[in-house]
C-alpha cells in the first residue's frame, strides 16, 4: 500500500473562525497538555477529582454524585476487583444499565489496573453469553437490578460481584497503582461478518489522545454539561464519559427509550445541558418532535456522528437553536476514534445534501486508495484510510482479523494504517465527504452491524431456504433494515415468527422493520444474488398472523393513521403488532410523541411495549380521557361549593388542596 503526504492539521480560514468560537461563555478552560496522554485514564481522572471534589461529576434523575463521591465509589470497586483478582492487566465485564452504577464501574475497573467489557442488559442473553465466551472474564461486576440476567450468562470460572453489595466501609483511598499507557482500556464489541461479533480493544494512551483531541477542539471546561445519551456498550459514549469526566465537566445520563422524547427537551432546558452528542437519525426524530417555540439557551455545541448528516439536519439545527449553538459533524470508528471533523454554524452554506465530515485532526492522517492501494486524485471515490500511532491495537484473540486491515507503516516509523472500508472522497482543499461502504457493513442509529450477521440467522430458521438483507431509505429519510426471503417448498413464513427468531439473538437495532417473501432471489449471471434486482418492497401490510380489522372509533382511527405514517405501512389493522409491522424502539417514541401531541396526555414510551396494538392503545386512552373527565367534573362540583362559601369557609375547605401543592 502506498503511504501518503504529511499531514497537516490546520482548518480552513472560515473553519477556525467558527471553532474558535466554540467556548463556554465562562471562559474557564484549560488545554488538556500533551504530556496527559502519556499516563492513564486514573491519573487524569485523580487529578481533575482532586481540583473539583465537590463539584457535580454525573447526575442522573434525582441522584447526583460530586466528583470526590465518584472517586470514592470508584475506588471501592477497584478495591473489590484487586481482592478478587489481585494486580495485572485482564478483562473485567459489567452489566448494569446506563446511568451512574456504569460510570462508577468502568472508573473502579480502570482504577484496578484492568480493562472493562460493558455489556447492555438490554441485549439478548444468546448475544450476551457469545461475548462472555469470547472474551472469558473471571469477573462480572453488575448491580441488584441486572443481578439475574448476569448470574445468568456468568460460566465457570467468572464470578459476579454485587457492586451494590459492596460494604461502604470498604477503603475508599486511591489504589495508586502505576498503570501504563500501552495497557488496556477496554473491549468494546461489534456485528461480525462470521455470525459472531468482534471485539475491538484499546489503550489508555490512545483514549487519552482522543479526550485530548475532543476538549481542545471543542474547548471543553469544567462548566460544561454533557448529554449521555449513548448505551456504554457503544464506542461512541467513550467521548461522553471522558470528555466529560477527565476534564472536570458533569456528566448527565439519560434514556430518550425509558423517559420518552418528549421528556428530553425539559431534560436539557432544566439540566442546563451545554454539549448535546447523539446520532443523527435520533437527533432528527428529537427536533421533529419540537414545538416551533422550544429554544436551548444553554447549549453551545450539538455534535453528531456515526451517520451521514443530511441539509434537512442543518436546517433543523438553524431553526432550533440559537446562534451561539454550533454544529459539529465527526467521522470516527470503533477502530481510530475520531479522524475528521467539519465545524458548522448559523451562517455556513452547504453546498451538496449531505454536510461533509471534513478536516484533520492532530495525530492522525487520512488518505485515500483504489483496489490497488494506489492513492486517488482529488474529487475521486476511494476506501478511506487512516494513518496514525493512535489505533487499535486489534481485535480481541483475533489476529487474523487484524492483519487483514491493519498494516505497519511504510516508512519503518511507530505508526500504523488501518483501512477502514468506508469511502470517501477527497475536496482539492481537503476536506473529506463520507459516500458509504464498500463491504456488507451498514450502520442503523449509529450501530455499525454486518448484513451477512442477519442474513446468516435468517438463514438459519428451518423454513428458509436463501435470504438477503439491504439497507434503504425510508420514507421519512431513515435508514432501515429490508429482509428478502425465499422460503422451502411448501413452507409459509410469518413476520413474527422471523421477528422471535432473530430477537433471541440480535439486540434491536439488528431486527429488519421489513421481510420480502419472494418464490426465488433474482441472482447474477454469474450465481450472485444480484441485490439491485431486488424489488421495492413499497409499503403493503406485512404478512401478519392476525386477519386486518379496520378502526372502529375515532381513536382507533387517529392512531392507525399514527402508526402507517411512522411505520410507512399503508394500512394498519387494530390488532396487528406494532412490532410485527416493523416497529423498533425508535419507531415506538415516535408515536408515543404523536400520541401525546394528539391526545394532549402524559404517556412512556414503556406503554406501547406493554399495549402493541391499535385496540389495547386506544383502551388505554380511553382509560386516561375517563379519568381527566371524571376530575373535570369534581373540579367543577368543588368550585361551585366553595363559590357558595364564605371567605373563611372556603379558605378552609381548600386547605388540603394547597397543602399537596406546597408539598
Amino acid at each position: 500500500m502506498n503511504d501518503s503526504p504529511k499531514r497537516g492539521v490546520q482548518l480552513p480560514p472560515e473553519q477556525q473562525a467558527i471553532k474558535d468560537k466554540c467556548f463556554h461563555p465562562s471562559g474557564t478552560f484549560v488545554e488538556f497538555p500533551m504530556e496527559d496522554v502519556e499516563t492513564s485514564i486514573p491519573a487524569r481522572f485523580e487529578k481533575i477529582a482532586g481540583m473539583y471534589p465537590e463539584r457535580i461529576a454525573v447526575k442522573a434523575g434525582n441522584r447526583s454524585l460530586t466528583y470526590r463521591a465518584l472517586n470514592q465509589a470508584a475506588n471501592r470497586v477497584a478495591c473489590a476487583i484487586l481482592a478478587e483478582r489481585g494486580e495485572g492487566e485482564e478483562p473485567i465485564a459489567f452489566i448494569v444499565e446506563q446511568g451512574i452504577s456504569a460510570i462508577v464501574a468502568i472508573l473502579g475497573v480502570l482504577k484496578a489496573g484492568k480493562f472493562y467489557l460493558p455489556l447492555d442488559p438490554t441485549y439478548p442473553s444468546f448475544r450476551l453469553t457469545a461475548i462472555i465466551e469470547d472474551v472469558q472474564p473471571d469477573l462480572i461486576l453488575t448491580n441488584k437490578i441486572n443481578l439475574p440476567v448476569a448470574n445468568a450468562i456468568a460460566h465457570a470460572p467468572s464470578r459476579v460481584v454485587d457492586i451494590d453489595a459492596l460494604d461502604s466501609s470498604v477503603m475508599d483511598q486511591n489504589p495508586e497503582l502505576v498503570i501504563s499507557a500501552d495497557t488496556l482500556g477496554y473491549v468494546f464489541y461489534t456485528s461480525g461478518s462470521t455470525g459472531n461479533p468482534k471485539g475491538v480493544t484499546q489503550n489508555h494512551r490512545n483514549i487519552l489522545h482522543q479526550v485530548m483531541t475532543y476538549t481542545n477542539g471543542l474547548h471543553i471546561s469544567p462548566e460544561d454539561r454533557f448529554t449521555f445519551l449513548h448505551s456504554h456498550g457503544f464506542s461512541a459514549s467513550r467521548l461522553d464519559i471522558f470528555g466529560a469526566l477527565l476534564n472536570g465537566a458533569g456528566l448527565y445520563p439519560f434514556s430518550s427509550r425509558e423517559t420518552g422524547l418528549p421528556n428530553m427537551t425539559r431534560w436539557l432546558q432544566d439540566e442546563d445541558i451545554t454539549i448535546f452528542h447523539w446520532v443523527p437519525s435520533l437527533f432528527r426524530m428529537f427536533v421533529n418532535s419540537l414545538a416551533d417555540n422550544e429554544r436551548f439557551p444553554n447549549l453551545r455545541s450539538i455534535v453528531l456522528g456515526s451517520e451521514s448528516v443530511s441539509s434537512q439536519d442543518v436546517d433543523s439545527y438553524k431553526r432550533y437553536f440559537t446562534p451561539g449553538c454550533k454544529l459539529l459533524n465527526r467521522l470516527g470508528t470503533t477502530e481510530t476514534g475520531n479522524i475528521r471533523w467539519y465545524f458548522l454554524d448559523e451562517q455556513t452554506q452547504l453546498c451538496g445534501t449531505f454536510m461533509p465530515v471534513g478536516y484533520g485532526i492532530a495525530g492522525t492522517e487520512v488518505f485515500l486508495v483504489d483496489e490497488s492501494g494506489n492513492k486517488v486524485d482529488h474529487d475521486q471515490i476511494g476506501k478511506i484510510c487512516v494513518k496514525s500511532r493512535y489505533l487499535s491495537p486489534g481485535y480481541w484473540r483475533r489476529p487474523d482479523l487484524t492483519r487483514a486491515v491493519f498494516f505497519p507503516d511504510p516508512t519503518g516509523g511507530n505508526e500504523r494504517i488501518y483501512v477502514t472500508g468506508d469511502l470517501g472522497r477527497m475536496r482539492p482543499d481537503g476536506c473529506l465527504e463520507y459516500v458509504g461502504r464498500k463491504d456488507s457493513q451498514v450502520k442503523i442509529r449509529g450501530i455499525r452491524i454486518e448484513l451477512q450477521e442477519i442474513e446468516a440467522q435468517l438463514s438459519n430458521h428451518p423454513a428458509v431456504r436463501q435470504s438477503v438483507v439491504k439497507i434503504a431509505k425510508g420514507e421519512n429519510g431513515d435508514d432501515r433494515l429490508i429482509a428478502y426471503l425465499a422460503p422451502i417448498q411448501f413452507e409459509i413464513l410469518r413476520v413474527r415468527e422471523l421477528r422471535h427468531h432473530l430477537r433471541e439473538v440480535f439486540p434491536d437495532y439488528m431486527i429488519p422493520s421489513v421481510f420480502v417473501f419472494l418464490d426465488f432471489l433474482p441472482l447474477t449471471p454469474n450465481g450472485k444474488v444480484d441485490r439491485r434486482a431486488l424489488p421495492d418492497p413499497g409499503n403493503a401490510r406485512p404478512n401478519l398472523s392476525s386477519l386486518y380489522a379496520p378502526p372502529a372509533t375515532t381513536t382507533e382511527d387517529q392512531l392507525t393513521s399514527i402508526w402507517s405514517k411512522v411505520l410507512s405501512v399503508d394500512q394498519v389493522g387494530i390488532h396487528d403488532n406494532f412490532f410485527d409491522l416493523g416497529g423498533h424502539s425508535l419507531a415506538a417514541s415516535r408515536v408515543i410523541s404523536r400520541v401525546i401531541q394528539t391526545f394532549k396526555l402524559e404517556l412512556p414510551v414503556k406503554a406501547l411495549f406493554e399495549a402493541p396494538t391499535v385496540a389495547e392503545m386506544a383502551a388505554i386512552i380511553s382509560q386516561h380521557q375517563s379519568k381527566r373527565a371524571s376530575d373535570n367534573e369534581l373540579a367543577q362540583i368543588v368550585l361551585r361549593e366553595v363559590e357558595a362559601m364564605s371567605e373563611e369557609e372556603a379558605l378552609k375547605r381548600l386547605a388540603p388542596e394547597r397543602a399537596k401543592l406546597e408539598e
